[in-house]
């Protein structure tokens, strides 16, 4: 008997990530930057989180407030050594940032807490990929990192959302700490170019389901052994078509990008996304 066994090939989605939400249009990490992204049909929301003197988790790149992203009563403070009420006092969608001269100013946009971000998940089915914000070098900065995972793992409890949270940070103490607290997060390492495998790198990372390294040093290889141990690769922050093809070619599973509605739109007009 001739038995013919039909092989399906199928090309796996890329994940796009809002990084800061959308920065190349909106201020970053704020909440309209974040809109921005769900309507564009962002899969995931990038952000990053800084802890104020009162330890509330607060959405901030930078340690410090400062412009272009920030204005304030000073030129420049610490977002560790102020409150959540005096953090409030600065506008942080009133200086525009050079590097993004298609981004929207919006006079009056604080920064957001992490409760009002997660507060956003009821306006679609996307995840969020949360970055902790803490330096070995710079402890003053920063909750230590046992306080920042836990404070970051009841937030994710509160909110429900333990299957729709990825934790990301370059300092992987975090992430450790957080394997511990709660084994059913996801974490994903971050770095820039290393000489280890990206396995390594995932083991020394609470072993990470999702490695992320700076997009200039990806190589298809690398991908794919990556891959081959179950990781999934999310290269960050592309922002041109050109980069874009690149890591497409190389079959990573996600692309972090600052203009998430352009990458949508690429990855659309190639046949690779169908919404």
């Amino acid at each position: 008997m001739l038995i013919s066994i039909l092989v399906l090939s199928t090309t796996a989605e890329i994940l796009v990530h809002g990084h800061r939400g959308a920065r190349a249009t909106m201020p970053e990490n704020t909440i309209p930057a974040f809109e921005y992204a769900i309507q564009a049909g962002a899969d995931v929301l990038e952000l990053d989180l800084a802890v104020t003197k009162d330890d509330v988790l607060v959405v901030s790149h930078d340690s410090f407030l400062h412009a272009p992203t920030c204005k304030g009563p000073v030129e420049k403070a610490a977002i560790r050594e102020l409150t959540l009420a005096e953090v409030r006092k600065w506008d942080c969608g009133v200086v525009p940032n050079p590097q993004f001269p298609g981004q929207k100013r919006i006079p009056g946009t604080r920064m957001p807490t992490l409760d009002e971000v997660f507060g956003l998940a009821k306006k679609g089915k996307f995840e969020f990929n949360v970055e902790t914000k803490i330096s070995p070098a710079r402890p003053e900065l920063s909750a230590t990192p046992e306080r920042f995972a836990e404070l970051l793992a009841q937030a994710i409890v509160k909110h429900k959302l333990v299957s729709r949270v990825i934790v990301q940070s370059f300092d992987y103490r975090t992430l450790v700490a957080m394997r511990k607290i709660n084994p059913e997060i996801r974490l994903s390492a971050l770095f820039t170019n290393s000489t280890e495998s990206y396995a390594a790198i995932s083991r020394k990372a609470g072993n990470a389901e999702f490695v992320s390294p700076i997009y200039t040093g990806v190589t298809a290889a690398q991908v794919k052994a990556a891959q081959a141990e179950g990781l999934n690769v999310v290269p960050w922050t592309p922002n041109t078509t050109a980069e874009w093809d690149r890591l497409i070619e190389m079959g990573v599973d996600a692309i972090i990008t600052d203009d998430p509605a352009a990458l949508i739109v690429h990855l659309q007009k190639r046949g690779l996304r169908k919404r």
